[in-house]
């Protein structure tokens, strides 16, 4: 299938089985054991899926899954020991894809990572509650609310779209004419540029310098994007 995926376990035995299984399959595999390495690994491999165990060493899976949510919406399989109903919905609310629990079989778990990237696109959910630098800005995208230090910013129908669908996407670039399509509609027929009046009010709202965003990132002579990857 040519994809990459990237397996965290501080358990080396099963990392070996995943490996093998996986590798079966005609998958490319990067391993990590300890949770402290697993961001630097994450953006220097760029994998197509991420397998996460739950009970690691340094960072906690958990705490990774939030960390990888705030920009990327690569697909997450939760792999841990916790059988509780309310520790597969808390995996769930902070942006797993899966949950599958040990002791499992392999074969299945290369069954379910098939399945997970089958279904996922450019589109897949992030987390529920999005959090960026230190709860500066937090969006809730079920409850369409967001939080500039802690105080509730009014955002208007086409603005929380716009931001919605950038943070959706991190880093992707979107041009004028997509961010219309998307959040107006195909038929819009008006000036293209309304779309700079909407992300200069948005900027004014969730920037502390509109000057020198951080959120709302300006590609000169393409569009907008969502951060660089830091934020």
């Amino acid at each position: 299938m040519n994809k990459k995926i990237l397996v965290v376990d501080d358990e080396i035995k099963i990392l070996e089985v995943v490996k093998s299984y996986l590798e079966r399959e005609g998958f490319s595999v990067i391993t990590e054991t300890n949770g402290n390495n697993v961001l630097d690994t994450f953006k220097k491999e760029k994998p197509d899926l991420v397998i996460l165990d739950l009970m690691l060493p340094g960072i906690s899976g958990e705490e990774l899954c939030k960390r990888l949510r705030q920009f990327s919406n690569v697909p997450i399989l939760m792999l841990t020991a916790k059988v509780q109903e309310s520790d597969k919905i808390n995996g769930f609310s902070i942006g797993a894809d899966d949950y599958i629990t040990k002791p499992f079989s392999p074969r299945e778990l290369v069954m379910r990572v098939k399945a997970i990237l089958r279904r996922t696109t450019d589109d897949v959910p992030l987390a529920e509650v999005m959090s960026f630098n230190n709860d500066d800005l937090v969006v809730d995208l079920r409850a369409h609310t967001v939080r500039k230090k802690g105080v509730v910013v009014n955002l208007t129908p086409n603005e929380f779209k716009i931001l919605k669908i950038l943070i959706r996407n991190p880093n992707r670039v979107f041009t004028r004419e997509e961010l219309i399509e998307k959040v107006m509609g195909f038929d819009y027929e008006g000036y293209d540029r309304t779309i700079d009046a909407h992300i200069k009010n948005l900027r004014q709202k969730i920037e502390d310098d509109t000057k020198n965003p951080v959120y709302i990132r300006t590609v000169y002579g393409v569009g907008y994007k969502f951060g660089d990857g830091n934020v």
